[in-house]
């Protein structure tokens, strides 16, 4: 069945964790698009519901009407027109169509209300994994600075799973049990209105000890899924890092880790536990007084002959589905509190505030030369430390520009400001004489290209990879593209050439290929303004001349900005940078700045001094 609704990115909710709005607002956000469905599911739950009221009759009119000597009632008269026997043969006749007719409704009602309530529940998953999937995407890398990449994937899944549970049963139980409390109320104090004062009585008590017990249950449960998704970041940080673990040995290390959060799981689930157990039995002791003391004054009734034996039997069954219901309730309470924490903790992802924001009138960046400006910049990640402290540099269109420093400089942060990784603390990125912040965010990362010291692939052929900044992209163009990048020797030696897999993040292959292919995905790109960012660092010797021939290629035509700590690399370049505590100390040529005799050059002679 369709979706009867789109999830719009658009809508995602932008906006650190004090919510924005309550969780009922999320909740309605979610399923507001689902209302028809709704309709459909509450008329067949009230249809269900109205099946499970009349169910007890046919059994008292068999033992007033047909077993005793109770005349039928008005509303039955019609029953000794049909010509089935005798009166009672008609009236048992009838009372089991009643039986067969009541449950094929019901079935079919809860058929209909269980399959559309399915359908609301993976459609409201769908919707909330996506709207975190694109919510995440929008955040400054800064957010993932701070978060562990395992306690997102809990949220994403876990949390998500457990809204979904909720909406496909236990909403639909909540529904149905409101409307049954409130329906046998009516027939109970139609029957005997001071019976039904003792469930009225009971009911108050109840809830008032289920609410408060919800807060105790919904603390313990924070603290599961917290454990839980520590344990989540824990494995997924063991299994990205197989490699290193096993190079270093340190098995043990990572083992003891899992053992030392996977048994404070333990500890705080078997807590929760505890404390949910304890809910069922003061419910059930609780009903049983009360069932009892009913059951003792309405045997009392019939043996004086005030109460039939039928309308006692009828007021018990209605009094076991009223208190049915109500202890389906108190159980409720505990899958209530853990879908009130999932929900707290997607929506403290939604309401994170670091996103970069683009502005409403935003412009598309057109055909950019790539004359780029930092006038006066300022970053903290932290908000207190600086990284780059009155930065400002300027780089024509066309140039290549090294920039290189100690460790900590601010190298990396520089060329993150660039395609608006993160945003300046104060001052300006200009490209082209318009500040960053007034292009369109999609618009003017597609004009900037990538060679990043470590080069990502993803699971799939190499042509897939390649064409990752360019799906659009024709073979012949992804085949030149390789040609150019000195990648088309060792792509056509693999099993199945372009169409070879590569695994996860690209581990099959050697980081000079990797490293090609990443130069063959920004060639393909064919963007105004390339980065650099310490494109051979990871790679060999013997690798790094094809790199660099390749690089070369890549770099004919466009702004270069090299980040590197390999002076060798940057050598040629039009203009080198040099940083130093977050601001420009030197700057110009390689002649020029070993001439200059300063940190450049004493890096360079530091690098080429004679073992």
């Amino acid at each position: 069945m369709a979706a009867t609704a789109e999830f719009d990115p658009a809508d995602a909710v932008d906006g650190l964790y004090t919510p924005s709005r309550s969780l009922t607002g999320l909740a309605l956000d979610l399923v507001r698009p689902y209302h028809k469905w709704l309709i459909t599911i509450f008329f067949a739950m009230l249809v269900e519901t109205i099946m499970s009221l009349a169910s007890p009759w046919p059994l008292k009119i068999i033992i007033d009407n047909v077993i005793g000597d109770r005349p039928l009632p008005e509303w039955l008269a019609w029953i000794k027109e049909l010509s089935i026997g005798s009166n009672e043969m008609a009236l048992v006749v009838v009372a089991g169509a009643s039986v067969v007719i009541i449950a094929a409704i019901g079935a079919v009602s809860e058929y209909i209300d269980k399959y559309f309530t399915e359908s609301v529940a993976q459609y409201v998953a769908d919707d909330l994994r996506r709207r975190l999937y694109h919510h995440l995407h929008r955040l400054s890398l800064s957010f993932y600075d701070t978060h562990q990449i395992g306690k997102l994937l809990s949220t994403m899944t876990s949390d998500v799973s457990t809204v979904q549970d909720f909406t496909s049963s236990t909403l639909l139980n909540i529904i149905v049990d409101s409307l049954s409390i409130a329906g046998i109320l009516a027939v109970m104090f139609s029957l005997n209105w001071d019976f039904a004062m003792v469930a009225v009585g009971v009911a108050p008590f109840l809830f008032l000890f289920l609410a408060r017990f919800k807060k105790t249950v919904k603390e313990a449960t924070h603290k599961v899924r917290f454990e839980q998704s520590k344990l989540l970041a824990v494995l997924e940080q063991g299994l990205v890092s197989m490699r290193t673990v096993n190079a270093f040995g340190r098995q043990a290390l990572e083992e003891e880790k899992l053992k030392k959060i996977s048994l404070a799981t333990v500890s705080a689930s078997l807590k929760a536990r505890r404390l949910k157990s304890f809910l069922s039995p003061v419910v059930t002791i609780t009903v049983a007084l009360c069932i009892a003391f009913v059951l003792y004054r309405g045997a009392t009734l019939v043996l004086i002959d005030v109460m039939t034996l039928g309308a006692l039997t009828v007021f018990l069954a209605y009094l076991n589905k009223f208190f049915s219901p109500v202890k389906d309730l108190a159980k409720l309470t505990n899958t209530i509190a853990g879908a009130t924490v999932a929900l707290e903790r997607i929506q403290s992802i939604l309401d994170t505030d670091t996103v970069i924001k683009q502005k409403p009138k935003a412009k598309k960046p057109g055909k950019l030369k790539g004359d780029i400006v930092f006038d006066h910049v300022f970053f903290s990640y932290d908000g207190k430390t600086p990284v780059l402290n009155d930065l400002n540099l300027a780089i024509k269109s066309g140039q290549h520009i090294g920039i290189c420093g100690p460790t900590g400089s601010g190298k990396s942060t520089l060329a993150s400001l660039i395609p608006r990784f993160y945003d300046p603390t104060d001052g300006r990125v200009l490209i082209d004489g318009r500040d960053v912040r007034d292009y369109q965010l999609d618009g003017l990362r597609s004009k900037i290209g990538f060679v990043l010291q470590d080069t990502v692939l993803f699971y799939g052929s190499v042509k897939e990879n390649i064409a990752y900044g360019r799906p659009d992209a024709s073979e012949a163009k992804i085949k030149e593209a390789a040609r150019l990048a000195n990648a088309e020797e060792f792509i056509l030696k693999m099993p199945h050439g372009y169409d070879s897999l590569v695994g996860e993040r690209g581990l099959t292959l050697s980081g000079g290929q990797r490293q090609r292919i990443g130069i063959a995905r920004a060639l393909i790109r064919n963007a105004p303004i390339l980065i650099l960012d310490e494109p051979t660092a990871s790679i060999d010797l013997g690798f790094e001349k094809i790199v660099l021939d390749a690089l070369e290629i890549l770099m004919k035509g466009r702004t270069v900005i090299s980040l590197t700590h390999r002076l060798n690399t940057i050598r040629n370049a039009d203009k080198i940078v040099v940083l130093s505590e977050g601001a420009v100390v030197e700057e110009g040529t390689h002649e020029a700045l070993i001439a200059m005799d300063g940190i450049y050059a004493g890096l360079y002679q530091l690098q080429h001094a004679p073992l």
